[in-house]
This record gives C-alpha cells, sequence and structure tokens, in this order.
C-alpha cells in the first residue's frame, strides 16, 4: 500500500477548503425527510442513522472520493488474504479468519488455515461443554462451578464485555468471574468467595510473559496450595491456559493437554474470537459463541462487499476522519443505552486508541495531522446525569454514538420505552439545541452537535458480533486512511520495561529521572 502522507493528496487539499468553508455551518436546515432517508444504512443486523453529523452531500462525496482514491481498497483485500500488513512485526492480522467460512478461507487462499481454525474451535466446544455439563472435575472430584479468567488487555476486555452483554444466554450454575488488574485487592477478594475444589482459572495471555497475568496466576496458584495441598497447582485440573506460547505455558506446568493455542497473526484487542473467548463458551454455550462469530462473519461480507457509499464501517470511518483531521476533535463519546453494554466504552478504547494511537506512518514519518481520537463514555442514561453537561453546553467538539437495542427480552416495556425515549431525544437534544430569546443565556441550548444512532434489532451472540465487527473495521478504515499501521503497540512496551527493571535493580536504576528515584523513596523503596 502507498506510505506517503494522504495530506498531500488532492482530495484531502478539497476536504481542508470544505472544513474552512462548511465545517462550522448550521446544519439543522438540512435536517429534512429526505437527508434522514438517505443518510441512514442496514447491515447485518445493525441500523445506522447518520444524518445527524455536519457533514453536507458534498462533504460526504469528498470523503468518499478521499476513500476511493486511497489504497483503502487494496490494503483490506491485504487483510482478509493474511498479508503482512502489520509491517513492523511482518506478520498478518488475520483476526477475520477466525470467523471466516471454509470457502472465503479456500477463495483467499488460506485453505491451511481452515483445518487449525476448525480443530481450535473443537477444542473450545469440547472444553467448554465438559464444563458447562458438571464434567470437568477439579482436583476432588467435584464439578467445577466458578471460572476466573486472568488476563488483561484483550484477554480480559474482549471476553468481559461478551459475557455481560450476552447474560441472557448464560449458564445457571457456572459462572465467570475477571480478574486483570496487578492490584492485589481484587484477586484476593474474588478468591475469598469462592470454593477451591469448584474453581478453575483460565491463564489468558498471548505470550505467557504478561506479567499481570503470571503474577495473578501464581497468586491463584498458591491459593489452591494453601486450601487443597496440591504440590503443583498448575498441573491440576483448576488450570487452563490459552496462548501463542504453548512451550512457555508449559514451563510454568499447566499440561499441553490443558493448554488452547492460537496464532500469532491474532492481535491481542481481536483475539476474543479465538481460543481466548474460551469464558465467553463457557458462559453463553458454544452454539451461541458459534453465532457470535457468524454475526461478525456477516458485518466482514458487508465491509468487503458494499460499495463505499453503502458501507457501515466506511462512512462511520469517514465521518471520524472529518472530524479528527478537518474540524480538529479530540475525543469521541459512546454512549450504550443498554447495561450490559457498559463494558462496551473501555473496550473500544482499547480497540480504537491502541490501535490508531500512532505518529509515524507507515514509511517511518511523522504523521501530517491527528490520528486516532479519545474514547470515552458511560452507559445511557447515567451519562445524562454526569457528564452530557459538557456535551450539550461545553466548549469541545465531541461527536457521540448513541447505542440502542430496539427489543429487550430482559427489560420491561414501561422501563425500555424510557431508556429508548432518551436516547432518541438526546441526540435531537444535541442536533437542534434550544436558542429561545426569551431565555436566559445560560439556559440555551447551541445544538449543532453531531451524532450518529446505531440501533441492534435485539442483543443477540449474532448482532453482538456484527457490533464488535463494525467497530474493528471502523478503526482499520480510519488507520488506512492515514497510513499508520493500526496492529502494533510498541507504546505499551516502555513503561512495562522500566517496571521490570525496576522491580529487578531497585530505586537507582540509571534509566530513571531523579524525580522518580525520589517518589521511590518516598514510598520505603
Amino acid at each position: 500500500m502507498e506510505t506517503s502522507s494522504i495530506a498531500e493528496t488532492r482530495q484531502w487539499r478539497q476536504l481542508i477548503d470544505l472544513a474552512e468553508s462548511q465545517g462550522r455551518a448550521d446544519f439543522r436546515p438540512l435536517l429534512g425527510p429526505d437527508r434522514a432517508s438517505r443518510y441512514q444504512l442496514s447491515a447485518a443486523g445493525l441500523y445506522l442513522d447518520y444524518s445527524r453529523n455536519l457533514v453536507s452531500d458534498e462533504i460526504l462525496a469528498g470523503l468518499l472520493a478521499l476513500a476511493e482514491n486511497s489504497s483503502l481498497a487494496g490494503h483490506r483485500e491485504s487483510m482478509f488474504r493474511g498479508e503482512a500488513i502489520n509491517v513492523s512485526e511482518q506478520r498478518p492480522a488475520l483476526h477475520t479468519a477466525l470467523r471466516a467460512a471454509a470457502e472465503d478461507l479456500e477463495a483467499d487462499g488460506l485453505g491451511e488455515l481452515a483445518g487449525e481454525i476448525e480443530s481450535r474451535l473443537g477444542r473450545i466446544k469440547a472444553i467448554s461443554a465438559s464444563i458447562r455439563a458438571g464434567q470437568w472435575p477439579g482436583a476432588t472430584g467435584k464439578p467445577i462451578r466458578d471460572v476466573v479468567n486472568l488476563g488483561i488487555g484483550g484477554s480480559d476486555l474482549g471476553p468481559k464485555l461478551a459475557c455481560e452483554a450476552l447474560k441472557e444466554y448464560a449458564h445457571k450454575e457456572v459462572r465467570c468471574h475477571f480478574l486483570s488488574n496487578v492490584d492485589g485487592e481484587p484477586i484476593r477478594s474474588t478468591l475469598a468467595g469462592l470454593d477451591p475444589e469448584t474453581t478453575l482459572v483460565i491463564v489468558s495471555s498471548k505470550s505467557f510473559t504478561t506479567s499481570e497475568t503470571l503474577l495473578n496466576a501464581h497468586t491463584a496458584a498458591a491459593w489452591f496450595r494453601e486450601r487443597l495441598g496440591l504440590e503443583n497447582p498448575f498441573a491440576s485440573p483448576h488450570f487452563i491456559g490459552v496462548t501463542a506460547a504453548p512451550g512457555k505455558a508449559m514451563r510454568t506446568g499447566i499440561p499441553r493437554e490443558q493448554l488452547l493455542e492460537f496464532g500469532e497473526w491474532v492481535g491481542g484487542r481481536y483475539s476474543l474470537w479465538s481460543p481466548i473467548g474460551l469464558s465467553i463458551a463457557i458462559r453463553i454455550g458454544f452454539e451461541h459463541f458459534s453465532a457470535m462469530l457468524a454475526g461478525a462473519r456477516n458485518m466482514d461480507r458487508h465491509f468487503r462487499t458494499a460499495p463505499a457509499a453503502r458501507n457501515m464501517p466506511v462512512i462511520m470511518a469517514l465521518l471520524g476522519v472529518w472530524y479528527a483531521s478537518f474540524l480538529k476533535a479530540e475525543s469521541h463519546a459512546v454512549i450504550p443505552y443498554c447495561e450490559r453494554l457498559g463494558q462496551l466504552p473501555p473496550y473500544l478504547q482499547q480497540l480504537d486508541m491502541e490501535s490508531n494511537g500512532k505518529s509515524v506512518t507507515l514509511a517511518g514519518e511523522a504523521v501530517a495531522g491527528a490520528t486516532g481520537t479519545i474514547v470515552w463514555g458511560q452507559t445511557g442514561t447515567n451519562g445524562q446525569h454526569s457528564f452530557f453537561q459538557l456535551l450539550h453546553q461545553g466548549t469541545h467538539l465531541i461527536p457521540v454514538d448513541f447505542i440502542g437495542v430496539a427489543e429487550d427480552r430482559l427489560s420491561a416495556p414501561r422501563h425500555h420505552r424510557a431508556l429508548l425515549a432518551n436516547l432518541v431525544a438526546q441526540s435531537a437534544a444535541l442536533m437542534m439545541g434550544r436558542q429561545s430569546a426569551e431565555l436566559p443565556p445560560w439556559r440555551r441550548h447551541a445544538g449543532n452537535r453531531p451524532s450518529n444512532v446505531l440501533l441492534l434489532e435485539s442483543l443477540t451472540p449474532e448482532s453482538f458480533g456484527a457490533l464488535i465487527a463494525l467497530y474493528e473495521h471502523k478503526v482499520f478504515v480510519q488507520g488506512s486512511l492515514w497510513r499508520i499501521n493500526s496492529f502494533d503497540q510498541w507504546g505499551v512496551e516502555l513503561g512495562k520495561q522500566l517496571a521490570n527493571a525496576l522491580l529487578a535493580a531497585g530505586p537507582e536504576l540509571e534509566t530513571l529521572d531523579a524525580a522518580s528515584v525520589n517518589l521511590l523513596k518516598r514510598l520505603g523503596w
């Protein structure tokens, strides 16, 4: 793909001109029935209304021209075909293969992966079914009833989100718990409420060197050793490892038959579709886990085949590029109007900011402008009573994604009607505002504030899978247009390396500055 700056293109310069002439215009007069019918899309069980954005037909045409005259289409094909688009690590980003049909893999020249993926799905199915059926006994013969997933980042955020979002399908007796932080309180308090005879620990780490996860794993092992008298808890049926580094996992004592493997070509923040999703399959059943993969596959096919003007991930990505690169918006709020999607904002924080928080291009040159946005949010209606004041009357330009579920079997009609009324009202209020001259200034709302409304017909495994894949592809499109590598994360390494060196060498570590040394001394090191 191209590695030069996209800011040098004619289409980019035209969008700069449009931003100067129209970017801060009042778009409310455009919000008629014609726009409402044209600025909407449906795909894979999701519905997107993007009519309340700060774009005209001319601006949208300019954004589409930017995409169509870029290397996006070729870059997208390179991803699906398993080319090494992660250039800094010289590896593919093949999370889409994890949910692809065998015939699609064969058509992309990836037929050899089909058997490997099927085999690994078979392992997820067999182990999850055994645990759910009470046929995975612990060391004392009692069946497992509590599953603790130890992971961090993508090994925690995705499975935790999925298990909470899809709690309607949860097993009635087997509970799942998620621990990620190296803070000792969560693991101590969680284990204190569990029975070691009926507890299983899943150690989820791609590299099996993640310091936080391994420290938690050893703390869990010590708990089993103390409570059950196990000489080597890792070798007992109370531990399962999920990793791309089986050799390192076995060195901790976990037997090969208790390991689930996945490939190096699965990025951590894209790994819930892989054996990292074992806890999801345990929680909701393999049938529903498979349906989640199918929903993502439907969105993959839409993303790959729909023309740009009718392509949901492309449209959402282009709107994000418009705000970040041309209107200088620095953040983006995600507000799910469904309490079960409460973990979606932190999940998207990693997906977006770890992927596109980059300052150099694929050619290793400084980027020409902003990349990525600060993603944040909370569920509605809770957010309305905390930070919505800033959205409505603050000075920042903050685009919002409102996400709702049209039908919710777990809610009550009166509650759900109120929830959806708030979703629609907030999106309308942000755009329309209130400018009556009879009101004092502090009660006026400027309006003209943008948002998308994204609706799921219902929160099922299929629609959830499609939702996550939608955001994955949105992030990919933006990274492709900015010509950065969305699939590495070197920025997370330095702090981890310093922490490990500090733990090994103490406060006199040569690389530390004087202020850090003083802090450590104050902490009693």
